[in-house]
């Protein structure tokens, strides 16, 4: 009952704020007829890609404003998350991260292999790849580093900075599982090695398991062919874990009876943990959220209706509820969580607010389909070591809101 009526309450204040744009409006002078109606616009040529407005040029990717390096190869960029309205990440704002720069490979020579513990070794052309059956599917891309300048304090100043290596992405291609059986899968055949064809030849060793269950492989995303930057022409995708396994540029799959320990296993994407350790081969992205609007650098334009909304994903299943709290986490109230609500994918949640003028401290919290709560900052410090360069952040990001309407990143002060 306190669902539907929140719900109800949401919809009855926007209403209430869309009819008083009506009112205002009543008995004021005519529209004037704009110079776009007068005129005919651009015709429609014989061929081109397209391309957004002109006025929505500073929605673009954006590198890192805390870790800069003086070559961009290993390296990254963000999405800007303020400005995605909905689910979906347009091909062109779809973060990036690389370990040797984009590589310019051609299609038509490009070759897949499968080898290893497999009956017959094969090799794809893409010609191949695109003929067998395909799948589409919905899911959240992040790179395991998302959030990790901002664990303690404040280091970065908008929500595309703190969260913007997430995207998320209608996915093209063919099930793992459906090339690997057709090579034939040694019974002693328990990891996968991806291999990219990138300078690096960065790879990783997955799960027999978890390649058979969901893991694609790739070549188009939101309905056009990869882009170079996200691995063209052909990919893995490992749906709901790390970035980083979902190896791009894919030039082999080999098939072993045990991980294979490579640097990008051991010295990188390992986490501290307390006396010492380090936790290796933590791929699943675990429950979390983040507002989005309003978030650090934006102005609110004074007390009034406002909308709160951001995004909820888990790599362990959907999300199953959000909650927002207004006063720093003091108290919570359920937000209202958007359909469609799919597996690891990003989900969206808005709630009402009226703010009053006085300083408030917005925070989200979401909970997915195993129970798990996202923490706060302070339960995940109980459990793992974060001083330093750490990854695997989902803690709760708090955003300040001062009394001038100025919202900016609270972590660590909330």
């Amino acid at each position: 009952m306190a669902k539907n009526s929140g719900r109800r309450d949401f919809f009855r204040k926007t209403a209430a704020l869309a009819g008083g744009a009506v009112a205002a409006s009543a008995g004021a002078a005519p529209l004037p007829v704009p110079p776009s109606a007068q005129e005919p616009g651009r015709p429609i040529p014989e061929a081109m890609y397209g391309m957004p407005s002109k006025y929505e040029a500073h929605v673009a990717r954006r590198r890192s404003d805390v870790l800069k390096n003086r070559q961009n190869w290993s390296d990254w960029s963000m999405t800007p998350l303020q400005h995605q309205p909905g689910i979906i990440t347009p091909n062109g704002l779809v973060f990036e991260r690389h370990h040797a720069g984009t590589p310019d490979i051609d299609p038509a020579k490009h070759r897949l292999a499968i080898h290893g513990l497999v009956k017959q070794p094969l090799a794809f052309a893409m010609d191949d790849l695109v003929r067998y059956p395909s799948v589409s599917r919905f899911h959240f891309h992040e790179c395991s580093g998302n959030g990790l300048t901002d664990w303690l304090k404040p280091a970065s100043s908008t929500v595309q900075q703190t969260h913007g290596l997430l995207s998320g992405v209608l996915w093209t291609g063919v099930p793992a599982a459906t090339l690997l059986e057709e090579a034939g899968i040694d019974p002693r055949g328990k990891w996968v090695l991806f291999e990219g064809a990138d300078a690096s030849a960065h790879a990783r060793s997955i799960p027999m398991e978890k390649v058979l269950d969901d893991a694609l492989i790739v070549y188009a995303m939101n309905g056009e062919r990869l882009r170079p930057e996200n691995g063209y022409p052909v990919r893995a995708v490992i749906p709901g874990w790390e970035g980083n396994v979902s190896v791009k540029w894919l030039r082999r799959i080999k098939v072993s009876d045990q991980p294979w320990h490579l640097r990008s296993e051991t010295a990188r994407y390992t986490d501290p943990m307390p006396e010492g350790k380090w936790r290796q081969f933590s791929m699943v992205m675990e429950c979390k959220s983040v507002i989005t609007s309003p978030s650090g650098g934006q102005q609110l334009k004074g007390p009034g209706f406002y909308e709160i909304t951001g995004l909820a994903w888990s790599g362990a299943g959907r999300i199953r509820a959000v909650d927002v709290s207004l006063d720093g986490g003091r108290n919570w109230r359920e937000a209202m969580v958007e359909e469609p609500i799919m597996d690891k994918c990003l989900t969206r949640f808005k709630v009402g607010w009226t703010w009053d003028g006085a300083p408030a401290v917005l925070m989200s919290r979401a909970v997915d389909s195993t129970g798990y709560v996202q923490p706060a900052v302070q339960e995940i410090q109980k459990a793992r070591a974060i001083a330093g360069f750490v990854q695997h952040h989902n803690g709760i990001q708090p955003w300040s809101v001062n009394a001038k309407g100025e919202v900016r990143n609270a972590i660590g002060q909330a």
